[in-house]
């Protein structure tokens, strides 16, 4: 039977180091692993609030400029009619 390479690394690992070493080492380059993945996330999250805030600010200045000029336009049409 042949096994993969990291499973002959693996047992080899072991082999040498023991068992409690082989699992310590390997919780902590897993606790760095989910330390450096939060730390991306939290990156992530700061870029995605940014670029909302930015998008909220680029639409509420869609719907100001939609809006004034919308009643800009019924005041005129208004003062048109009551003028006739």
């Amino acid at each position: 039977m042949v096994r993969p390479v990291t499973a002959k690394l693996s047992k080899r690992f072991y082999d040498v180091l023991g068992e409690d070493v082989a699992n310590e080492l390997n919780e902590l380059n897993f606790a760095r692993f989910d330390a450096k993945l939060e730390q991306r996330l939290v990156e992530l999250r700061a870029k995605l609030h940014d670029e909302i805030g930015r998008l909220r600010i680029d639409l509420l200045r869609w719907m100001f400029g939609f809006w004034a000029t919308t009643m800009l336009t019924l005041a005129g049409l208004t003062i048109a009619l009551l003028h006739r």
